[in-house]
């Protein structure tokens, strides 16, 4: 058994009736890297913002040293040498890295940056960090100023260190050096904790993981004698098959051809810079890429929200036979031939539904058109309903509850599945398992293989790359509005996909 760096005992903390943790015990060791892993909602962030300072505990006690502490803000986390990198950066834009990380901690005002700079560049040899002290923060790609965060919290003199979600923002090669970083950190003696919910990630670098489920602490197990079905079933209390059936794709016709299609924004920033490829009937087409590289534009452009500079749309129509360019119609006329979006923006409310009306009637927003038909039929939106509830396991009491009522994952699931009952021909789902639990995301990849299986051309756009490759027939990728290439997903590598996120010459076209 290793020292003590930190430890829990009996910690809870509660919002009105809500309970976020109970009765949590943890100790987390000197020199070694504890993975905390639960679902979303299961009191991971809560238990980190209470080390760190951000909450206090209703209850419980946090000793650090074997001595019992009191952590009332951020700055007593510091004093005990406590530092939180959280998944949003707090940095200034215009500001370089040192002036960053030096920020705020002279009473007088004054800085001297090159001694500064000096114990930096001394933190970054140590620990093998890539960063160069004179860049400025708007000038570097996300991982540099991750680095930033990280050095900053070093520079401070942290000895337990706390990173949330550390890799949702970075590629595979990016993610690899971090992990290098992190594994020459606890070397030296650091106690660090990860908050994640990616399996694999947890198996290759942590030493032991701690799993919370709805806001309890349900038990630690060492690294090297578990595995990705056991922690499953830790967290989610039952066991759960973790695979997708890939079917095998027949030669199936070309159901969306995007041809050479520009869009430049008002600031004259170009989002899309001369894209096509084609999307087959009976198929998953993934599309990976750094966040931010237009994948959200490329989607509302096939459906008619965003306006193009130049190129074409073909939806070859299973209906009619007929070949018909999209960038001439409008969205309610894309819809009504059968190509559907549903994305999952971070703002579910805002883009997809309504928070006020309950899930029926956001079942009928889909299926209202001018007339006075849609006040009559209420009878199929709320069988729709019903059995959107029943199949996907949506948490709510019932179907005339409001959606903004429901927790976030709920009305992803309300969300995906409107899209899917209107029989699409073409399917595009932007982030569909964002903030869902691994029950949930199962049932959803199975939903969109289904779709295949029914002959629809299916898009998804997602974050996780295992999951990409698992699920989709090919994958474009696609960096800063290009297309950097298009792989076959059988045959691909996460790495290949990473370099292919960050090459700078996209291809011209990709069939």
């Amino acid at each position: 058994m290793g020292t003590p760096a930190i430890e829990l005992k009996n910690i809870t903390k509660t919002f009105g009736p809500i309970v976020a943790n109970k009765d949590v015990c943890l100790t987390v060791n000197k020199g070694e890297i504890l993975s905390i892993l639960g679902e979303n909602g299961s009191g991971k962030t809560t238990l980190m913002n209470m080390i760190s300072g951000i909450y206090f505990p209703d209850h419980g006690q946090i000793f650090i040293n074997g001595e019992e502490v009191l952590i009332r803000s951020p700055k007593d986390a510091f004093k005990y040498k406590i530092g939180m990198i959280h998944q949003h950066f707090k940095l200034v834009d215009v500001f370089s890295a040192t002036e960053n990380i030096v920020l705020g901690l002279k009473d007088d005002g004054k800085y001297n940056l090159k001694a500064s700079e000096k114990k930096i560049r001394e933190i970054t040899a140590q620990y093998g960090f890539e960063l160069e002290p004179s860049k400025k923060i708007h000038e570097m790609s996300v991982s540099e100023k991750q680095t930033v965060e990280i050095i900053k919290v070093l520079y401070r003199g942290a000895d337990i260190l706390i990173l949330d979600e550390p890799t949702a923002v970075l590629t595979p090669q990016e993610t690899k050096k971090l992990f290098a970083v992190l594994r020459k950190m606890r070397d030296s003696g650091k106690a660090i904790i990860i908050i994640t919910h990616k399996l694999h990630e947890v198996l290759s670098l942590s030493d032991r993981v701690s799993v919370l489920r709805k806001g309890e602490y349900i038990g630690t197990v060492n690294t090297a004698e578990t595995s990705e079905s056991e922690l499953t079933e830790m967290m989610v209390g039952k066991k759960i098959e973790l695979n997708i059936e890939r079917t095998k794709v027949e030669e199936t016709p070309d159901r969306l051809e995007i041809r050479k299609i520009s869009c430049v924004n008002r600031e004259g920033i170009t989002l899309l810079n001369n894209i096509s490829f084609t999307a087959k009937a009976g198929e998953i087409l993934g599309i990976a890429g750094i966040a931010g590289s237009g994948q959200r534009e490329l989607l509302e452009s096939i459906a008619g929200l965003q306006k193009l500079n130049s190129g074409e749309i073909l939806y070859h129509n299973p209906t009619t036979g007929y070949t018909e360019n999209l960038r001439d119609k409008s969205p309610v006329k894309i819809k009504e031939l059968g190509v559907r979006l549903s994305f999952v923006p971070e703002d579910r409310l805002g883009m997809g539904l309504v928070g006020n009306m309950d899930i029926i009637d956001n079942m009928l927003l889909r299926s209202y058109r001018r007339g006075k038909s849609a006040f009559l039929e209420r009878k199929k939106p709320k069988d729709l309903a019903n059995k959107i509830i029943e199949e996907l396991e949506v948490v709510t009491p019932s179907a005339k509850t409001p959606v903004r009522r429901l927790s976030g994952g709920n009305v992803q699931k309300v969300l995906v599945g409107r899209e899917i009952a209107s029989s699409p021909t073409v399917l595009m789902v932007a982030y569909p398992v964002r903030g869902l639990d691994i029950n949930s995301s199962y049932l959803i990849y199975n939903l969109l293989n289904k779709q295949k299986e029914n002959g629809v051309a299916v898009i998804f756009v997602g974050e996780d790359l295992d999951v990409l490759i698992e699920l989709c027939d090919r994958i474009m990728v696609i960096n800063s509005g290009k297309i950097t290439g298009i792989v076959d997903a059988e045959n691909t590598t996460k790495e290949e996909i990473g370099l292919l996120m960050t090459k700078n010459d996209g291809g011209e076209s990709h069939e």
